[in-house]
């Protein structure tokens, strides 16, 4: 089986790579191989930085397992929400850098992380899920509420408006743009910057600024799996 996330440590960081085809789709595998990075990464005690490939971070959960059945999609979302959880409660820092599009579960996962950086370009940002047919599940929402404004969680939320990275900045999926081929170097001296912020004091500061969303997502997930997820015709 090939890796479809690659782990590669450096001095003071590690860079988690997602490479699944050409939408970069969030499967269960992904997110198996991502939590055994995140293992590996916090037994290093090493900064992250989340990247994917040129032009895509990623298009979302995979929509074969998505549209197998109700039940395949629950669990999929589900592993998939308990990833933002962890990404949210993760002890060091964590850096997404965009490469491009970034739609549904590869939004969410820059909203999962302490530091996004996007690349300048025609890339398209955001949540797509009532867009496709697919009611938005309790733990999305969640995740939106902790990082968007009311404004913006209503217009990514409900309506599924999709930003270009400079409003992608304004919604508050990003926290800077880069020129491309500034956009691993931008993250890796944010990185060596992110190194030097004392470990436990970050971690136990991290629980307090998010414990009330933390709290809100774990019972989000819950009534997830007291429901079912499918995509609407």
């Amino acid at each position: 089986m090939n890796n479809v996330v690659t782990y590669q440590s450096e001095e003071n960081y590690a860079i988690i790579t997602i490479n699944n085809g050409k939408a970069n789709a969030i499967s269960h595998q992904v997110i198996s191989e991502l939590n055994k990075c995140l293992d590996k990464a916090e037994e290093e005690q090493k900064v992250v930085i989340l990247t994917g490939t040129p032009g895509i971070f990623s298009g979302g959960f995979d929509l074969k397992v998505m549209k197998e059945s109700p039940k395949s999609a629950l669990e999929l979302v589900t592993k998939g929400s308990n990833l933002s959880l962890r990404m949210l409660s993760f002890p060091m820092p964590i850096i997404a850098a965009c490469n491009g599009h970034a739609i549904a579960k590869g939004a969410f996962l820059l909203l999962s992380t302490d530091y996004r950086i996007g690349t300048e370009g025609d890339f398209k940002i955001g949540l797509n899920e009532v867009l496709i047919g697919m009611t938005m599940h309790y733990a999305g929402i969640a995740i939106a509420k902790s990082r968007l404004s009311e404004v913006y969680l209503n217009r990514s939320v409900n309506n599924a408006e999709i930003f270009d990275p400079k409003n992608a900045v304004k919604a508050g999926f990003l926290d800077t743009i880069v020129p491309q081929d500034l956009l691993l170097p931008t993250a890796i001296k944010i990185a060596n910057m992110f190194a030097q912020v004392n470990k436990k004091a970050h971690a136990e500061t991290k629980l307090k600024v998010r414990e009330v969303h933390l709290k809100s997502l774990e019972k989000a997930i819950e009534l997830d799996l007291k429901g079912s997820i499918s995509l609407n015709p």
